[in-house]
């Protein structure tokens, strides 16, 4: 499973995990995030419903991990760092290299959408 994330005019594939988590989260695109600014490692938005959860502490986060905290918050890192706080992963950003200049240092919009055009206009409808 797979979809896309566009930032300003910068696309960027996601490899989904294969998992409850990422799947529901696919369920809800196409979907517009304002994705807000913390620790300048991360953008993070709440979501208006929970997804399933299965949390660990990844030890490591990778620039590019698309991660779930708690059961509705999603969260898109752009640095790689330790961590003791428990996430469910989604997902994986390909070629993160360009990532954090695309996001930028304030809050930003982000576009989650699927990675298949036939997905993309079954969900709209």
């Amino acid at each position: 499973m797979n979809l896309k994330i566009t930032i300003n005019s910068k696309v960027f594939k996601v490899n989904l995990q294969d998992n409850a988590t990422a799947k529901a989260f696919k369920e809800l695109l196409p979907l517009t995030l304002d994705m807000k600014e913390l620790n300048s490692n991360e953008k993070y938005a709440e979501l208006a419903e929970s997804l399933p959860v299965k949390a660990s502490d990844p030890g490591n986060i990778q620039n590019g991990d698309l991660m779930l905290y708690g059961s509705n918050v999603v969260v898109l890192f752009y640095k790689t760092f330790s961590t003791s706080y428990a996430y469910t992963k989604i997902g994986n950003v390909d070629h993160a290299d360009d990532l954090a200049d695309a996001l930028g240092s304030d809050n930003v919009l982000v576009k989650f959408e699927s990675d298949s055009p036939y997905e993309t206009v079954y969900n709209e409808k």
